[in-house]
């Protein structure tokens, strides 16, 4: 029994004097932000958003070009004036965005157009014609596929050496700050007869479709604001169940924090 005992002591010594311990790969890097309300500095339900939490607990330089009410096609105009301002002085780029789109109503539309095309195989003499089907991303800025396609082209040819994330919408619920602004709950569908649900797969599938790791906050964060006792981590339990506020953003950012964890921000 003894001489089992001094071997386990000796075996975890030695462990311990080899320990390493894992810095985080993205402590002190800069980040861009691009969304909506969610994630707008100019936001009032939250005076500290997911990615000031970021900054306080890993030191994250934070370069936030969301705003409020934007939508997928506003990509494009913050993947520009972050290169306007900062070029290539950023690490990883982090995309929070959809909701409006769901909200406004904006049909999901299709990833890919397909044409007929002769493809020549072989050199020379040699050539054998064939005919194949194609498909392309289908650019439509009318259709929210459409809209990603178009945003994940320009930042993969302007930014091609960065980390690029996609974080799908939270869920949500009722948003009534005024008569003429009356957002209901997802589960009703919009306008165009969609659920919230549609807009969030969408994102996942890009991830497939333009090699961008995905970060599911609809389903990670645990944020259920359809259920009254999640009022508390919204703006306004009666009112505003859509942004969340220091809370919510807290259970955003600590999703973040270990989720990010398993991905490099530089390569």
């Amino acid at each position: 029994m003894k001489i089992k005992l001094i071997i386990l002591l000796l075996i975890t010594a030695a462990l311990s004097s080899n320990a390493q311990y894992i810095t985080h790969p993205w402590q002190d890097k800069a980040v861009a932000y691009f969304g909506d309300s969610v994630s707008d500095p100019a936001n009032s339900a939250a005076d500290h958003k997911y990615w000031n939490f970021l900054n306080d607990w890993l030191g994250i330089t934070p370069y936030v070009y969301a705003v409020s009410g934007r939508e997928w096609n506003d990509i494009p105009r913050q993947t520009a004036q972050l290169k306007q301002e900062h070029g290539d002085e950023v690490d990883a780029i982090l995309i929070f965005i959809g909701t409006n789109d769901y909200n406004n109503a904006v049909p999901p539309g299709q990833w890919f157009t397909e044409k007929a095309e002769t493809v020549d195989y072989g050199l020379g003499y040699e050539k054998r014609p064939e005919r194949r089907t194609r498909r392309m991303p289908d650019m439509n800025p009318d259709t929210y596929r459409g809209r990603i396609n178009i945003a994940l082209d320009s930042l993969k040819r302007t930014y091609p050496t960065k980390q690029i994330v996609l974080l799908t919408p939270i869920h949500r619920s009722g948003f009534y700050p005024n008569s003429h602004n009356w957002q209901v709950p997802e589960d009703y569908t919009n306008r165009c007869g969609e659920y919230l649900d549609a807009y969030v797969d969408a994102v996942i599938e890009a991830g497939r479709l333009w090699a961008v790791p995905v970060i599911d906050l609809n389903s990670l964060c645990g944020l259920y604001p359809l259920h009254d006792e999640h009022g508390r981590y919204f703006y306004n339990a009666d009112t505003d169940r859509l942004h969340p506020n220091n809370a919510g953003h807290q259970r955003i950012a600590r999703t973040l924090y270990y989720q990010l964890l398993t991905l490099p921000c530089t390569f």
